[in-house]
């Protein structure tokens, strides 16, 4: 079976299955597991290993999948690395090795703790072609998988969930939902050819962009509110302050500008929030 459509050998196979890889995108949902471990404060390193390899190769069969269905199944992309027999068979080789670390997971860390993981490789799977066509799961599907990678990351090792983690969950899906708007409205013309029923499609740019920012204040108010509940500690308003002022430069910047503006800004959110959470300093 040939698995890469340039080339032949060992060396074009690597290179066609490494292509599949792209960290951007990636590092992330990783994170996200990293950092739900840290927020549980116990940690067991081969617990928090093999979540985040599940993590990893659910992402490898969501970047696998979307190309052949977009190239193979759909004719949307001038070229895909990887034949059409390739992409099946690592769809197969992934999914399975995905599968493997679930059962590990369940050994380690009980079965709730497979059942929140799972989640991961079912969006990652069915994203193309049945979640990318709607509109609301186009966009949720990343950020609800980073929220999924936080709450596996932190479940699998303290055995349940606090309120802070699913605070951070939810306000990581609001806050990168609306991130997903403006970055998918970069290629509204584009999308629109094909049909593609993104929100800026379906809303049209001027709306979408509103539905955005009401998403991204969503996520800070929900800050706002748990801090009031002190689910947050008082400083996590700094959070907010920071996200909040990156997020007014980019509403006047074009959509490429401004998703790369509010990404970088969301890390500065997460940083601030992070160091709120464990440190306490105005406590």
């Amino acid at each position: 079976m040939e698995v890469a459509r340039h080339g032949s050998g060992a060396r074009a196979v690597l290179e066609a299955l490494a292509s599949q890889v792209h960290p951007v995108f990636m590092l992330p949902p990783l994170a996200a597991s990293a950092f739900g471990a840290v927020l549980a404060r116990e940690f067991v390193p081969v617990v928090g290993v093999i979540h985040a390899v599940a993590i990893f190769f659910a992402l490898y069969t969501a970047h696998v999948k979307d190309g052949y269905v977009d190239f193979h199944i759909r004719g949307e992309d001038d070229d895909h690395p990887i034949t059409a027999a390739g992409c099946r068979l690592v769809l197969a080789t992934s999914s399975t090795a995905f599968f493997v670390c679930l059962g590990a997971l369940w050994w380690l860390s009980g079965v709730e703790a497979a059942l929140l993981t799972l989640p991961a490789w079912l969006i990652a799977y069915f994203h193309a072609p049945q979640l990318d066509t709607n509109p609301v799961s186009a966009t949720t599907g990343y950020p609800l998988g980073i929220a999924v990678s936080l709450l596996g990351g932190y479940y699998v090792q303290a055995g349940g969930l606090s309120p802070v983690v699913l605070a951070f969950a939810a306000v990581f899906l609001l806050l990168l939902s609306g991130i997903k708007v403006i970055d998918d409205a970069k290629d509204y013309e584009y999308d629109r050819s094909i049909a593609k029923r993104t929100v800026a499609v379906v809303l049209g740019r001027d709306r979408a962009r509103l539905t955005a920012y009401g998403l991204m204040a969503g996520g800070l108010l929900v800050v706002l509110l748990l801090t009031a509940l002190s689910v947050f500690p008082p400083s996590a308003v700094l959070a907010v302050l920071a996200f909040a002022a990156v997020a007014l430069v980019a509403r006047r910047a074009e959509s490429e500008l401004a998703t790369m503006l509010l990404i970088r800004g969301s890390y500065v959110f997460l940083a601030v929030l992070v160091v709120a959470v464990w440190y306490r300093p105005f406590e």
